[in-house]
C-alpha cells in the first residue's frame, strides 16, 4: 500500500467514524490546524469545525458508509481517488452517491 493510498484510506475512516471524540481525534492526526473543506454543499474552517461537518453528513444519511471506490492516483504531493457511499458501505449500490474526491 502507498502513503496515497494510507492517506485516502485514513481520510474514508474518518468520514465513518460515529465516536465523536475518536472522529475529532482522527480530524486532528488526518488535517492541518488551519485546514478548510469545501464542496459545493460545505465549507468548514478547522478542525473542529470538520469533524462537526462530518458528524452532520452521518445523521442526514443514518446507517450508510463511504467507501473508496477504485484506485488511489497520487504523485507530487496530491492524491485523487472516487469514493462511494450507501447503505453500509455496499459496493455498487445505486441509491448511493459518488464523487472524486483531491486532496
Amino acid at each position: 500500500m502507498t502513503t496515497y493510498d494510507d492517506l485516502a484510506q485514513r481520510y474514508i475512516d474518518t468520514w465513518n467514524e460515529t465516536d465523536p471524540s475518536a472522529r475529532r481525534a482522527a480530524v486532528d492526526q488526518l488535517y492541518t490546524e488551519d485546514a478548510r473543506y469545501i464542496d459545493p454543499m460545505a465549507v468548514a474552517d478547522g478542525r473542529e469545525a470538520i469533524a462537526s461537518m462530518i458528524g452532520a453528513v452521518q445523521q442526514q444519511f443514518p446507517g450508510f458508509r463511504f467507501r473508496l471506490a477504485g484506485p488511489v492516483d497520487g504523485h507530487h504531493n496530491q492524491a485523487r481517488f472516487g469514493w462511494e457511499l450507501g447503505p453500509g458501505g455496499a459496493p455498487g449500490t445505486d441509491r448511493g452517491l459518488r464523487r472524486r474526491r483531491r486532496r
